[in-house]
């Protein structure tokens, strides 16, 4: 399935994988006891650094090492992205709660990190690949409020600065839209998906594609919603 996976990115730049297809390769690759993973959704800070006043991200991160010797945890450090590639909130070091330690450490975070290794270090040619890896997670929780929908990329149509991207859905609670649109170089559209469950996946090549996704908003207008997911990115160190 992983080289299944591979193929499609390799092809057209991205990969949509509904969830019985991810569940079988994080299966494989160790993934155990899910709901306590996603449960630590529940326990994110809010997103200080939103240029456009909004206070509707919450959210921690994590830096990594992947190589040879397996996956390690670095010191927690700020994330910065160039304002080439983040318009709206880049151009600073962002420091966000650290990943906690129990999910720094968990087997499905481990599970996930594994398998993008390996498909990921599959998709780089042998010339250009790095003794090791950057690698950077992030959990997103995107709310959404009558009268203030949730943006899960403020900054619009984008590339992240790395070389290789997984978003995957963790939860997504009384929430509509949230459309996953993927791009060319040249901005001409490619195709369109939405994230709807748990295990649901978006790869991207962030080299060859730009990604976004539209505003949530709440499917009963009574009651707040939230989309939750999981951002992975590797960069060659």
């Amino acid at each position: 399935m992983l080289d299944t996976i591979g193929r499609t990115i390799s092809r057209q730049g991205f990969a949509f994988v509904q969830a019985p297809a991810m569940h079988e390769v994080l299966e494989l690759a160790g993934l155990r006891d899910w709901d306590g993973f996603a449960a630590g959704w529940d326990d994110l800070g809010v997103d200080t650094f939103m240029a456009d006043g909004g206070r509707y991200r919450r959210r921690r991160f994590a830096a990594f090492r992947a190589g040879p010797d397996g996956i390690g945890r670095k010191p927690h450090q700020p994330h910065y992205q160039s304002r080439d590639y983040n318009p709206l909130n880049g151009g600073i070091e962002r420091w966000f709660l650290p990943v906690s330690d129990t999910i720094g450490a968990h087997p499905a975070l481990r599970a996930i990190l594994a398998a993008c290794h390996r498909l990921f270090e599959g998709l780089t040619a042998p010339p250009l690949r790095p003794p090791s890896w950057h690698v950077e997670t992030h959990q997103f929780r995107i709310e959404a409020r009558t009268g203030q929908e949730g943006r899960p990329t403020p900054e619009g149509m984008h590339r992240d600065g790395v070389d290789w991207v997984l978003v995957l859905l963790v939860n997504r609670i009384n929430v509509a839209s949230g459309e996953t649109t993927i791009h060319d170089l040249a901005k001409q559209p490619l195709g369109s998906f939405t994230l709807t469950d748990p295990l649901d996946a978006a790869f991207t090549d962030d080299n060859r594609v730009y990604h976004g996704v539209t505003p949530v908003t709440p499917l009963d207008p009574a009651h707040p919603g939230h989309r939750d997911v999981l951002v992975v990115t590797f960069r060659r160190e």
